[in-house]
């Protein structure tokens, strides 16, 4: 694991590096990088999440997608208490601490770890943790700026129109129809799903060409977030996967992997959205992956020692 890690931390890093040296050299602007990031929300991470679900339809698949969507609908329930008692009114703080990046940063820990077929096992997570930041996210980012509060209504019709919403639905009735898609479709689909990472971190690398670098590592924040989203959260995750009687250990591995991931890139995206203070957010992702080099494979190594 340690291998792939640091691996994917250097191919992040290398990505951010293009973006902030494309703003630096005037290539591209923060109007620019605001359209990446709708890219990012209403196309790409929309076609990761159906990709996702075209696999073969049997009943050992439908019993562990609703078993681990069950569970980590618990788990990220579980990283937003942690994350109210650790960062408190925080908004970002909080977006930051409760979502990780279980896709670009997990899916490859999770095949190096317990095998390619266990990826199925994040499918919900990954849903649910898209969801969770276009309704809950969203919401305390716009109450910290004095927004009123949406109406029950209002949360309705904006999870039902979410594009991560449709998304999933459109992925489960491909999944249980089975319906074949056109080679077209199919390739476009993997095309527009393969440019999330390299976006995503496009778009921290713009953020980051507008971040005081001293104040990323001197901003206490940053280290508190950090230790809720890839210490305090992923320890609550594994008593509760510990506890919990799960079916097999390739999912309580999967799954604590994505919740022990670092802070994920769109709480830097929703934030430029919503004219929050972006800076902010870019510094807990860059702050929580350099850290989580030495604590995703602690939280596995202690997992293994408590599950085999």
């Amino acid at each position: 694991m340690s291998a792939v890690l640091a691996l994917k931390v250097l191919v992040m890093f290398l990505l951010v590096g293009i973006g902030y040296a494309l703003f630096r050299a005037g290539k591209i602007t923060m109007e620019g990088n605001r359209v990446i990031g709708n890219i990012l929300i209403y196309l790409s991470l929309p076609a990761v999440i159906i990709k996702s679900l075209l696999i073969e339809h049997t009943a050992e698949h439908t019993a562990a997608l609703v078993e681990g969507t069950a569970v980590s609908l618990l788990l990220l329930v579980l990283a937003a208490v942690v994350a109210r008692i650790v960062c408190g009114k925080d908004a970002i703080g909080n977006f930051a601490a409760t979502f990780s990046n279980p896709s670009f940063f997990g899916i490859p820990l999770v095949i190096a770890t317990v095998g390619a077929q266990s990826v199925f096992y994040n499918v919900g997570f990954i849903a649910l943790m898209n969801i969770g930041q276009w309704t809950y996210g969203v919401s305390l980012i716009t109450h910290e700026k004095g927004e009123p509060a949406p109406t029950a209504k209002e949360v309705l019709h904006s999870l039902a129109s979410a594009p991560f919403m449709i998304a999933a639905l459109i992925g489960i009735v491909l999944y249980a129809t089975q319906a074949p898609l056109p080679s077209v479709i199919a390739t476009c689909l993997d095309d527009v799903a393969a440019l999330n990472t390299p976006l995503a971190m496009f778009t921290i690398g713009v953020y980051l060409a507008k971040t005081d670098l001293k104040q990323m590592f001197t901003r206490s924040q940053n280290y508190r977030v950090a230790l809720c989203r890839i210490v305090l959260a992923p320890l609550a995750s594994l008593a509760l996967l510990t506890l919990m009687p799960i079916s097999s250990y390739e999912m309580r591995m999967a799954l604590l992997i994505a919740s022990a991931c670092p802070v994920g890139s769109n709480v830097a995206v929703y934030a430029q959205l919503h004219d929050a203070d972006y800076s902010y957010a870019v510094e807990t992702v860059v702050i929580s992956v350099l850290l989580s080099i030495l604590t995703v494979p602690a939280i596995a190594g202690l997992a293994n020692a408590i599950w085999l």
